[in-house]
């Protein structure tokens, strides 16, 4: 979770990120820092369970609303195993640390004029990151995921047909498909 943030206008503070350690899929969820862990709990099934279902296993980055005897006894009725991240066992949970480097890295650039709408634009970064390819699968977590990337408003624009007429002996031109001959 990220907590260095400005309350945003609906008063959210915080941003709960959930990674797939397959996929490296990543959703990240508006909060406020002091939701108890039931709150997180019901944004955790709101947005994660309704679209994949109950994970096995969970790593926790042992902050205390999921190491509360509520999260526990609620992964433990559900039939889940919560595994913790531990000092001995850092590299455990290196792969949210990097996600949310990446995260910090994008809302920087976006909000910059004005910080308290980062809120706004969550849906966009989750978009960006999830269609960026990953270093460690060679693939887009949405081409894991779903086998295919999303399109995204360049992909409908006319810039592909634009490149297409730029020769190719330019910079811009060996970017561009090459045309068709009828």
């Amino acid at each position: 979770m990220i907590i260095i943030l400005l309350r945003s206008r609906t008063g959210k503070d915080s941003i709960f990120v959930v990674v797939d350690r397959f996929s490296k899929m990543a959703h990240f969820i508006a909060c406020t820092k002091t939701d108890y862990a039931s709150n997180i709990a019901n944004l955790f099934f709101k947005e994660i369970v309704r679209l994949y279902g109950m994970p096995k296993t969970i790593v926790s980055d042992r902050d205390a609303k999921f190491l509360s005897y509520f999260w526990k006894t609620l992964w433990a009725k559900l039939g889940t195993k919560l595994l913790f991240s531990t000092t001995c066992h850092p590299q455990i949970d290196g792969q949210t640390k990097v996600v949310n480097r990446t995260l910090s890295a994008l809302l920087r650039a976006l909000i910059s004029r004005n910080l308290r709408t980062w809120e706004e634009c969550l849906p966009h970064v989750e978009f960006a990151y999830n269609r960026s390819l990953h270093s460690a699968t060679k693939y887009t977590p949405f081409e894991i995921v779903y086998g295919f990337n999303p399109l995204t408003p360049l992909d409908r624009s006319n810039l592909n047909k634009i490149l297409a007429l730029i020769p190719n002996d330019t910079n811009l031109g060996r970017l561009a498909p090459k045309p068709v001959l009828y």
